[in-house]
């Protein structure tokens, strides 16, 4: 079996599809061996495309609507960002053509949504449906580009990926698509994360210049996440809890922060918020560790990483009830409505006051999350492989033009 996976979502900075997408090439090739498991692009191609993704990082800040404060020049950016966007699709296009050119393939994993044009039998990953469900939630171009491209996507897949049950059945109900062409595999948890010693923490925590108590909120600052939930609870709290236990943010600014970035500068970070814009990968264990407790009250999740990240550090978890966050972490997080301030800010008081609750949070924390691995994930990705493309005739086969 030879099987060619687009790399491209793992290159920089990863969020969830580049985790998954980076964890899953790397235990499909020691389950099947280097040479049957090929990425694509090359290099450059994902050097450009991460510059890409840093402009629309940057340009999705701008207003995107003529008659708001600065329209007509973010109508100007997103019209030019939508044309970067199609070269870079277009340079994707050519890159994957070319190397099916030269190698005989068997199957084309896309991992990140929306497959390109390929006489390959075909699968793809959908992590999640909010773009198509949400799309308040998600920045123009790229409601525009699943606009354009879902559907013929959809059409070229034999089979798809779904990384939790919940997230599977709302693909089955929502696309109307037979049981059977949809499998779900679990996420995991990456194999370095774990419960830090206190020598080993304390050493991370003077170089992070962290302080000695926090609780913590890691993930992308956007609307999905729904952190100014979060921060009108936490500053809600008494100030001498708030003092005792501040609250560290980390994650990058993304679409549409405004009013979170507002509530920051002018409330939170004078009432206990800290906020760090990226912990990098060998420190986040240590990070994980040192936090009293990890919180998490997202609106919707196709999984949901951060929690059983925390968990397998053996930490306490305060989650939302949305999405698959009850499948996933629910028999041991505490698990509170996303928009119930009231509920936050009380969850929030107990677990920094109340130490027997806190541990019974801890306990068992590690189980929950050990059975969530990727050498699992990739296993059970390998199988549906298998049965999709045997029987098959497995001669060289190319890219479609």
């Amino acid at each position: 079996m030879r099987v060619v996976i687009n790399h491209s979502s793992a290159a920089g900075l990863k969020t969830g599809v580049g985790h998954y997408t980076d964890q899953l090439v790397r235990h499909l090739r020691r389950q099947l061996g280097h040479y049957h498991v090929e990425c694509f692009p090359r290099r450059w191609i994902c050097e450009a495309r991460l510059s890409f993704a840093q402009m629309r990082q940057a340009l999705n800040r701008l207003p995107a609507q003529a008659g708001e404060s600065g329209g007509q020049r973010g109508s100007l950016a997103h019209r030019a960002l939508e044309h970067v966007r199609r070269c870079g699709r277009a340079l994707l296009k050519y890159d994957f053509r070319s190397l099916c050119a030269q190698r005989q393939f068997q199957l084309y994993h896309e991992p990140n949504f929306i497959a390109l044009p390929s006489d390959l039998p075909t699968v793809a990953t959908l992590h999640d449906l909010s773009v198509l469900l949400h799309p308040e939630w998600h920045p123009l171009d790229r409601v525009k580009h699943f606009e354009r491209n879902f559907a013929r996507s959809l059409k070229r897949c034999q089979h798809f990926f779904a990384i939790s049950e919940y997230c599977r059945r709302e693909i089955i109900e929502t696309l109307q698509l037979p049981q059977d062409r949809v499998t779900r595999t679990y996420m995991g948890v990456r194999e370095h994360l774990r419960l830090v010693a206190a020598d080993e923490l304390g050493d991370v925590r003077r170089r992070l210049k962290l302080p000695e108590r926090y609780l913590l909120c890691l993930g992308t600052i956007e609307p999905r996440k729904n952190l100014l939930t979060l921060l009108k609870a936490y500053c809600g709290l008494p100030s001498a809890l708030r003092d005792k236990w501040p609250l560290l943010l980390v994650g990058n600014w993304g679409w549409r922060a405004e009013a979170i970035a507002d509530y920051y500068r002018r409330e939170a970070r004078h009432r206990g918020v800290m906020w760090r814009a990226y912990v990098c990968e060998r420190d986040l264990s240590a990070v994980y560790s040192g936090a009293r407790a990890l919180l998490y009250p997202s609106l919707y999740e196709g999984f949901g990483m951060p929690p059983l990240e925390m968990m397998a550090c053996g930490g306490a978890v305060l989650s939302s009830t949305a999405g698959a966050l009850r499948e996933t972490v629910g028999r041991k997080a505490c698990l509170i409505d996303p928009l119930d301030v009231d509920g936050w800010r009380n969850a929030l008081e107990r677990v920094v006051v109340d130490d027997d609750w806190w541990r019974d949070l801890r306990s068992g924390a590690v189980e929950t999350a050990r059975p969530f691995t990727w050498e699992r994930c990739a296993g059970q990705t390998l199988e549906a492989y298998r049965s999709l493309i045997g029987g098959r005739n497995t001669g060289p086969q190319r890219a479609a033009a």
